[in-house]
């Protein structure tokens, strides 16, 4: 089976985050993963790093440089895909199957509200995915669930309780969602991991999507046992 990290954050664009490129690298080779995506958090998260006075197709220039940089770290020893994690008041969607030109071509999105973005995201190709649903933290002040605007729940999030966890699985499989897994992680120093894993190599984005939009992968957990 072939393991890909699909909820990741550099500390180049996601404020929140210490994870260096070179440590993205050295981690997920070092634990035999086929891949990873790079989901850093999109201009509507407070601690993305973007300057926000630039012109908007600088902004998304300067957003894909998490991306990038892991790509270039990444050369001949792990593949590298390209993701965001979208964000309304602490519920956040992980989004895939967009690259840099679509996202240039499209400023109007960041004026749209969930129940509109969602869709027209899926309208334009990518797989939205509800990241940790049921998570409960001080910045968030309720929790939110958009179950009919999405392709997808995050039903494993290895920085989520067990009690969050179970609750979007029912949730997934009420509604009939696609069921995802990620790490979310934001430090080379996370021990525990998730993520889904396939019988075939991921090509693109394009072919993660289609395949997830299948029913096709599987979610995996796992404890990084060289972390101390």
């Amino acid at each position: 089976m072939y393991k890909y990290e699909t909820h990741l954050h550099t500390n180049i664009v996601s404020g929140c985050s210490r994870f260096k490129p070179d440590e993205v690298v050295e981690k997920y080779v070092r634990l035999g993963y086929a891949g990873v995506f790079v989901t850093d958090h999109f201009f509507n998260n407070s601690s993305n790093r973007v300057p926000e006075s630039l012109p908007w197709r600088d902004r998304i220039k300067g957003f894909m440089q998490g991306y990038r940089a892991v790509k270039a770290a990444a050369e001949g020893k792990l593949d590298v895909f390209f993701g965001l994690e979208s964000s309304y008041k602490g519920t956040d969607f992980l989004v895939y199957g967009l690259d840099e030109e679509w996202l240039a071509a499209h400023p109007e999105m960041m004026e749209m509200r969930v129940s509109a973005l969602c869709p027209y995201l899926r309208g334009a190709g990518a797989l939205v995915v509800q990241a940790h649903p049921y998570r409960e933290a001080d910045y968030i002040d309720h929790i939110r669930l958009f179950p009919a605007e999405v392709d997808g729940l995050e039903i494993v999030n290895a920085c989520n309780t067990e009690r969050a966890n179970s609750l979007a699985a029912t949730l997934a499989k009420t509604y009939r969602l696609r069921e995802c897994a990620g790490s979310d992680i934001h430090s080379a120093n996370q021990k525990e991991l998730a993520g889904m894993q396939f019988d075939n190599i991921i090509a693109s984005e394009q072919d993660f999507v289609e395949r997830v939009k299948r029913g096709e992968g599987s979610i995996f957990t796992l404890t990084d046992e060289g972390v101390l």
